[in-house]
């Protein structure tokens, strides 16, 4: 048996609609996974449907709502069955000075970056229990690893989830249920778009980067199948970072450590 194979599992993907949550959800369904996808926009959650193949179910939820995610797991139960993998990736970014921070942005950040990843953790743990195992992956940030500037909010919220998931990975495994998070660092995705237009930006990236690229939604996602697998059986409390060797060499805003 292929111990990177996800037949006959289902997975919930939050923040599937685009960039690395849509590469995350294909990537599990390519592995056998059925997935449920879950964002605000039905739409492009649709788009994101239609080329997979293990009959997705499409869920759209805004997370910042305090109800939501016991309502997602309790849909998401009734549509799929069981759920084996919960894959956090759904969050808000914000780069801002800290002298511009309100009560508002940050009240908003934690509950889509912190708050619902907790409550999704823990609608669906009892199942995972009673089962006897579940593989839960956060996706976090190389802002939880390293400074940036301008996103103290943002690297606090990654940097809990991070904390989270060590405590998580100590309670419950003894029930068989794996918890780690993933840390991509610079992705080509829409969210950089409007840095990569900056002269310079790309070639500084590649230049810091040891593997002289860029990542790609595709090479996180692959991290997440794997994590997912029972190939991982035996990884959990980790963050492992995906950036291609930056947050560990680099000090991105300094050079070379």
């Amino acid at each position: 048996m292929d111990e990177h194979s996800l037949d006959g599992r289902t997975a919930i993907v939050t923040g599937a609609s685009r960039g690395i949550g849509a590469a995350i959800a294909r990537a599990l369904d390519r592995a056998g996974a059925r997935v449920a996808l879950v964002a605000r926009d039905q739409e492009a959650l649709g788009s994101v449907a239609a080329d997979m193949q293990n009959d997705p179910v499409i869920l759209p939820v805004d997370l910042a709502d305090a109800d939501a995610p016991a309502r997602l797991v309790a849909e998401a139960r009734d549509r799929a069955g069981p759920i084996d993998v919960l894959v956090n990736n759904a969050a808000l970014a914000a780069r801002a000075p800290t002298d511009e921070l309100d009560a508002e942005l940050v009240d908003r950040l934690y509950a889509v970056n912190v708050r619902a990843p907790l409550l999704l953790i823990a609608a669906l743990v009892p199942s995972m229990v009673e089962r006897g195992r579940g593989a839960i992956i956060n996706i976090s940030s190389g802002s939880a690893v390293v400074g940036t500037p301008r996103r103290a909010a943002y690297a606090a919220t990654k940097g809990a989830i991070d904390a989270a998931t060590r405590s998580l990975a100590i309670e419950l495994g003894p029930h068989g249920i794996r918890v780690n998070s993933v840390a991509p660092g610079v992705v080509d995705t829409e969210m950089w778009a409007r840095n990569k237009a900056i002269p310079g930006v790309i070639e500084e990236i590649e230049a810091l980067t040891p593997l002289r690229r860029w990542a790609t939604p595709d090479d996180i996602a692959d991290v997440v199948v794997f994590l997912a697998s029972d190939g991982a059986r035996f990884v959990t409390g980790e963050t492992v970072c995906v950036d291609g060797g930056l947050a560990r060499t680099t000090d991105l805003y300094g050079g070379p450590v």
